[in-house]
């Protein structure tokens, strides 16, 4: 009995030091699992947040797809390379930029275009005068070809510009070189504001895209009407 009194005076006096302990941590606990619960919904609100974020759109210009040139029996005889189409950082990158017609300048965040404008607006050139047959040969400047002359420009605008109506506003320079002569033969210089249908970024794009299909069947007449008037008198032979 004396051994059974003491294991329960020892289980007893345990028991008591483990509702201490129990009590000093229950003034703990709620504190931290409060901070724990605030913790949970900021996590929960951060992914809530970031689950609504709205998907980006992409537009691209309209590209001729026919790259066969047409069946033309007295091309003019040299070979046209493609450069480079320069521009601001703006548009060499996909953002698409507006301005309001003054001095500044802004990109949507979730509209971009697929390509950076300076590269689509120089395939789209390319396309087009090999797709013409008014040459022996259009290639880009990359390639292995030896040309006759360069053909390369600048863009300088190539944005919404928001007034009393949306217009797109396209402006470029290109400027034809005797690779051989190392001279500036031609260049052209070409600006329109083209209305847009609407305010919505897709009909900004839709009217960009015409403005530039204008523009470069502008400066294709115009380059067509330099070569008749000036002849080349002994083209380069083109690689193969």
């Amino acid at each position: 009995m004396k051994r059974e009194n003491r294991e329960l005076m020892i289980s007893s006096t345990e028991l008591s030091a483990m509702q201490a302990r129990c009590g000093a941590r229950s003034r703990v606990f709620p504190t931290c699992e409060r901070v724990i619960q605030c913790l949970l919904m900021l996590a929960a609100g951060l992914a809530a947040g970031c689950g609504a974020a709205r998907p980006s759109k992409y537009y691209q210009l309209t590209v001729p797809g026919d790259m066969m040139p047409a069946a033309n029996p007295n091309p003019v005889p040299i070979t046209l390379l493609i450069g480079r189409m320069t521009g601001s950082a703006l548009y060499r990158e996909d953002q698409i930029v507006y301005s309001s017609g003054g001095e500044s300048m802004g990109t949507y965040e979730y509209h971009r275009w697929a390509e950076p404008p300076t590269e689509m607006i120089a395939e789209i050139l390319l396309r087009r005068l090999r797709a013409s047959g008014n040459y022996r040969g259009v290639y880009t400047l990359r390639s292995d070809v030896h040309g006759d002359f360069l053909l390369h420009g600048r863009l300088y605008d190539f944005k919404e510009v928001s007034g009393s109506s949306e217009v797109a506003r396209v402006t470029m320079e290109l400027e034809l070189r005797n690779i051989k002569a190392g001279t500036t033969v031609w260049t052209h210089f070409y600006t329109h504001d083209e209305p847009a249908s609407g305010k919505d970024v897709s009909m900004v794009v839709a009217a960009l895209d015409k403005n530039v299909q204008q523009g470069i069947a502008e400066c294709r007449a115009s380059l067509d009407q330099y070569f008749a008037a000036h002849p080349p008198a002994s083209p380069a032979q083109a690689a193969p």
